[in-house]
């Protein structure tokens, strides 16, 4: 099964339609992301994969902010917190950098959800490759992540 299937199937077994689009321009960033989509940057999504004290963490974050890792570890009350290496990424989620989904990964991991997506009524993630999005509504995507809302970006 292939990256985007496990990320539809995933889709179903929480209930949530998503309608994913392939670009073959790429969407890996979320510069190419906003491009190929023809929408604000800051309504793409940034599945990061960051791991504090050896357990990975996920934040979803508006595709114009930088996460600040200060913020996230003291929300998350652990020590500190850092980017995950790219095989520490897909070995926590299963899918690789730039196709990161924001669920469906290998087993639940704690999300924290940037309160900038919710000024928006869609946002658009990444379905599983560095060549797929799906739209989908934030408040939505809070609830079927379980996340917490909160400020998550540097000043």
């Amino acid at each position: 099964m292939d990256a985007i299937e496990r990320f539809t199937n995933a889709a179903q077994i929480v209930n949530v339609s998503v309608a994913v689009e392939r670009f073959p321009e790429g969407t890996r960033t979320a510069k190419d992301a906003a491009a190929a989509v023809g929408c604000e940057l800051a309504q793409i999504v940034k599945s990061l994969v960051f791991v504090g004290g050896g357990e990975p963490y996920l934040v979803l974050t508006s595709g114009k902010n930088r996460v600040d890792e200060s913020l996230v570890a003291e929300l998350l009350e652990v020590g500190s917190i850092s980017i995950a290496s790219p095989e520490q990424a897909r070995e926590a989620t299963g899918f690789v950098i730039g196709g990161t989904p924001p669920f469906g990964h290998f087993r639940p991991i704690p999300t924290t959800l940037d309160k900038d997506l919710l000024a928006y009524d869609v946002v658009w993630a990444a379905a599983g490759t560095p060549d797929t999005c799906f739209p989908i509504n934030p408040r939505k995507l809070q609830e079927v992540t379980s996340a917490v809302v909160a400020s998550v970006v540097t000043a």
